[in-house]
């Protein structure tokens, strides 16, 4: 395994790998998880995506291997585009990028793309978060709200209801989709409010955005709603969309991504 290479960032110590050589392509996770608890879930394959090509990858602040502090605005979408952005300067990645996110990191890539769309070859969006939200009943109080109960409980027993709680309906037959944070505990209330306090950039200037783009998602998960994907899908003009109802379904991604990535090559 090589060995990580770190960034320090905003009270932050990332840890990252870039391997392989030829064109960039990156990844970054969603919330809890790390590289390795995505290499775990057999869902994405973004080592085998990285054929002949150089590979970014990092663990997002506080998770995995790397540092975080308990302050809420390190967690925001806004905040950790920027440490895309600066671990992709600390790599010397100096040509475009195909960037692939889940989730948390769905949201930092299209904020680092708006802040900075010429790095961007292409983006490959999965399970983009609920965004755009009004009203007064909205999905992401579940962060906040869970950072209360974290607080109310303690870290421990929390995690235990956690590890016993019913999963999504689309992974109830899965045991491999595990969502134990790889977080330590006195870090999760700030990471959950963080990203309950952000949103995604401004449909306006997502709609500005013109690197082609592959959004997939899922069914059956209210903090990751097939509207947000079919949204973006609608807002960027070069973008395709997959909604999957199946874990084979999801299981595709990987190959639906080399595909997209194969074209982006040969164009």
């Amino acid at each position: 395994m090589t060995d990580d290479r770190y960034l320090t960032r905003d009270g932050a110590t990332i840890a990252y790998q870039y391997t392989g050589s030829g064109t960039p392509l990156g990844y970054a996770h969603g919330v809890f998880l790390s590289r390795d608890a995505v290499r775990r879930m057999e869902l994405f394959d973004f080592d085998t995506l990285s054929a002949g090509r150089g590979l970014i990858t990092y663990d997002q602040r506080g998770h995995g291997q790397s540092t975080g502090r308990p302050v809420v605005t390190d967690y925001t979408f806004a905040n950790v585009a920027l440490d895309l952005l600066g671990v992709l300067d600390a790599a010397g990645v100096d040509e475009p990028i195909d960037f692939a996110g889940s989730s948390w990191g769905a949201a930092a890539a299209l904020h680092a793309a708006v802040i900075e769309p010429a790095r961007f070859r292409s983006l490959v969006l999965i399970i983009p978060p609920v965004a755009w939200e009004d009203g007064p009943v909205q999905a992401r109080q579940w962060y906040s709200d869970t950072a209360d109960e974290i607080e109310r409980v303690g870290g421990p027993a929390w995690r235990k209801a956690w590890a016993n709680a019913d999963p999504l309906p689309i992974f109830a037959d899965y045991p491999k989709f595990d969502l134990t944070p790889e977080v330590p505990d006195e870090l999760l209330p700030s990471v959950l409010r963080g990203i309950g306090q952000s949103d995604l950039p401004p449909q306006e200037l997502v709609g500005e955005l013109r690197m082609p783009s592959l959004i997939m998602t899922w069914e059956t998960d209210p903090l990751h709603p097939a509207e947000t994907a079919q949204r973006l899908h609608e807002l960027i003009p070069a973008s395709q969309l997959h909604i999957a109802a199946s874990v084979p379904e999801i299981q595709t991604w990987t190959a639906r991504t080399a595909e997209f990535l194969s074209l982006r090559e040969r164009s």
